[in-house]
């Protein structure tokens, strides 16, 4: 049974996002839990009638019938064909709604890549702009570029906007409160956003986004204890604790990148030097190969892996040495939690049948006790990222929602969609 202070778990760094280990209640707040419950079932079963939705939840057939009908009335769900069965009633399938759709942002350092996508995980539109050390400027970019794309799909109902951050995110305020590589703590992306494109904000950290997404797009059924690194200009980690994600005091755990390694290594953008992220992120391989190969000119780290493909040993030399760094900082995560599972997503997976052992290799060699834990890839590249944008805003609109914001849900909906006009 759902208690007070498992409601609160958000304040104290946790998020409940791991359905399927919440157990069934019959309280008040517990009505929220079996909603949440319903709706992810219908994610990862559809189409599904509401007789198998109660059979596979545990469900009363009534309580299942009131949730649809509350889901139906929300728009998440939508009725679809009457299955043919041998004998008895044909019951009515029930799916997602693929009208309802998401604006999503992967802002990085030097780019943004924006998107819409539906609840499926399907991806309509796709859009890179430039970012700039100005964020009034970047943001009016990104704003335009958005509102263009919304644009060219007058008939999708748009839920809200989700953005994935290169740093660290208060869980209260949602402002951006640690950002080494992007300098942007003092501006308020979210509201600026919403502002113009009066639809609700929400953004977290990219590596919490793309944890999010394997949960809620990927494959990390019956999974409780996992450590996400994402590689890109710096290094990030996400951490899922217990089947729920940790967040820590003021969103700021799992700041492994910016652990120092070498105190005699390159400077980081958080002020220290050699932590992890300036040995292990994909700049760090770039800078690897200017050091090897000083008269070449390669600034993007697709162009290396491709250096690196075609044969180029000095390419080949800087990507293994980075994957050298990963695979000894990940000796850290792991004597610190002992997860069952890491997950890695960025350039270097791309390239993984070739670098990936070097990691593992690594890994292995410093666990202290016991078997090391698993080292996957993500499935998706950059994929990940949107997808993970997109279920920042789903796990904050749909259900997935902290206690301050129950009971106010429906009318933030109801005001979103009015103004928007859908």
């Amino acid at each position: 049974m759902p208690t007070k202070e498992r409601t609160e778990n958000v304040d104290k760094g946790f998020r409940r996002v791991d359905l399927a280990y919440v157990e069934l209640a019959s309280s008040e707040i517990a009505r929220d839990i079996n909603r949440d419950i319903v709706l992810e079932i219908v994610r990862s079963k559809q189409p599904i009638s509401r007789a198998d939705l109660s059979r596979v939840s545990g469900l009363q057939p009534s309580t299942v019938s009131n949730i649809v009908e509350q889901l139906l009335q929300e728009t998440w769900i939508v009725e679809g064909a009457v299955a043919r069965r041998p004998r008895g009633r044909r019951p009515t399938m029930l799916s997602l709604n693929d009208n309802l759709v998401m604006l999503v942002a992967d802002l990085r350092p030097r780019r943004a890549i924006l998107a819409i996508i539906d609840l499926n995980g399907r991806m309509l539109a796709h859009e890179e702009i430039s970012i700039f050390s100005d964020p009034e400027r970047s943001v009016a970019g990104m704003v335009d570029t958005m509102q263009a794309m919304r644009d060219r799909f007058p008939h999708k109902t748009f839920e809200g906007i989700g953005i994935s951050v290169p740093g660290r995110v208060h869980p209260k305020t949602n402002h951006l409160i640690l950002a080494p590589n992007l300098k942007w703590t003092d501006y308020d992306i979210k509201g600026a956003i919403q502002k113009k494109l009066r639809l609700q904000v929400e953004l977290d950290n990219d590596a919490t986004a793309c944890l999010l997404s394997e949960l809620w797009f990927g494959r990390m059924d019956k999974t409780r204890n996992a450590v996400l690194v994402s590689l890109s200009e710096g290094l990030g980690t996400a951490i899922f604790a217990n089947g729920q994600i940790v967040s820590g005091l003021n969103g700021l755990a799992g700041e492994f990148g910016h652990i120092p390694v070498d105190p005699a290594g390159p400077l980081c953008g958080c002020g220290k030097r050699g932590c992890w992220e300036t040995l292990a992120s994909s700049d760090a391989a770039l800078r690897f190969y200017s050091e090897l190969n000083p008269n070449a000119n390669v600034t993007f780290i697709q162009n290396l892996m491709h250096l690196a493909e075609e044969g180029d040993p000095l390419a080949i030399k800087a990507i293994q040495k980075q994957a050298l760094h990963l695979g000894q900082g990940l000796r850290l995560v792991t004597a610190a939690l002992s997860p069952e599972l890491i997950l890695i997503t960025g350039a270097l997976t791309t390239a993984w049948s070739s670098f990936g052992s070097i990691v593992q290799d690594e890994l292995v060699s410093g666990i202290l006790a016991g078997s090391a834990p698993r080292l996957e890839i993500t499935t998706g590249g950059e994929m990940a990222r949107l997808r993970g944008a997109a279920a920042i805003a789903l796990q904050r609109h749909s259900g997935y929602h902290s206690s301050s914001r129950r009971g106010a849900k429906d009318k933030s909906n109801a005001s979103k969609r009015s103004e928007t006009g859908n």
